[in-house]
């Protein structure tokens, strides 16, 4: 959607290039998985930091001396900072040089603030399960600090839009920690997504556009199709390119899907006018037979 967008805007964009931003924007996803979790190490490894300027002060307090960096030496970090395949993806995607230690301080210290953290460290033995809830509140609290959003946004332009995906990744991962397999793997984009799925698309839109605006037309009946949202007129295309170039995904998802973006993305009055519109070109189409629906497609629950 962002990319026909974009396609419409920019004249000069052509379908090369829409692709190629298309799988820059789908790389920058994973990229964003990566800097989320090792920022997220990062700032907890600042509590060594804390840790050693208390220990090295010639009257320290007896809060310095009851201090442990254990938010550090939490099991699940040292579980990421040994995972040889995680650092080479970490380096291969260039993740490192985008983190600060003012940054990671300025999140360690928004956590330390926290009645979570000061009950994590009161206690001498802590279990696998509450270094995982520790860890999963601080990631919680970087989530809501300004400082952790703008370095995600000044990496990545679409952080806004992927924000809630990415942070249900990394919730999973820690969850999922520690262990020795490549659990990031998973949330490597996978050429069925990618390629089968939305780079048809894309071509789909990109080749039949008109097409596909004479197709939609009819079904507006008092709208003008110059008047109608940019927005709205690409999902409508979108939606129109699913129902009738991919048999295995059900009508009943297709529709609902559009409706769902078109909240996200377009006006308050988008979602009824999408759903309407759906609904007359869908009717239309199945009484042409124009949909063909086949394995899961065939399922509309």
């Amino acid at each position: 959607m962002q990319v026909l967008y974009a396609a419409n805007r920019d004249s000069e964009l052509k379908y090369p290039k829409a692709l190629l931003l298309y799988n820059q924007n789908i790389s920058g996803s994973f990229g964003q998985y990566l800097l989320n979790l090792q920022q997220l190490v990062r700032a907890a490894q600042y509590a060594q930091k804390i840790y050693d300027n208390k220990a090295s002060k010639l009257r320290p307090t007896q809060e310095d001396k009851e201090f442990t960096p254990k938010l550090s030496t939490n099991p699940l970090i040292i579980s990421i900072l040994e995972h040889k395949g995680l650092q080479t993806m970490l380096r291969i995607h260039k993740i490192q040089e985008r983190i600060s230690d003012d940054n990671s301080r300025i999140l360690y210290n928004d956590f330390a603030k926290t009645d979570t953290y000061k009950d994590y460290l009161t206690k001498p033995d802590n279990t696998l399960t509450e270094h995982r809830q520790a860890l999963l509140e601080f990631y919680k609290t970087c989530l809501s600090n300004d400082t952790f959003n703008d370095i995600m946004e000044d990496n990545f332009i679409s952080w806004v839009d992927d924000k809630s995906l990415v942070a249900g990744a990394i919730k999973k991962t820690i969850k999922s920690l520690p262990t020795a397999g490549d659990f990031y793997s998973e949330f490597i984009p996978g050429d069925e997504t990618v390629k089968e799925f939305g780079e048809e698309l894309l071509k789909a839109v990109f080749e039949n556009d008109a097409e596909y605006r004479e197709i939609i037309e009819p079904t507006l009946k008092n709208w003008d199709a110059d008047r109608v949202a940019i927005i709205d007129m690409i999902l409508l295309k979108m939606a129109l390119c699913e129902l009738l170039m991919f048999p295995t995904i059900p009508t009943k998802v297709t529709l609902n899907e559009f409706v769902e973006i078109s909240k996200l993305y377009s006006t308050p009055k988008s979602k009824d006018f999408i759903n309407g519109i759906l609904d007359r070109l869908l009717k239309m189409l199945e009484k042409n037979g124009k949909i063909v629906k086949t394995g899961r497609g065939l399922i509309e629950e």
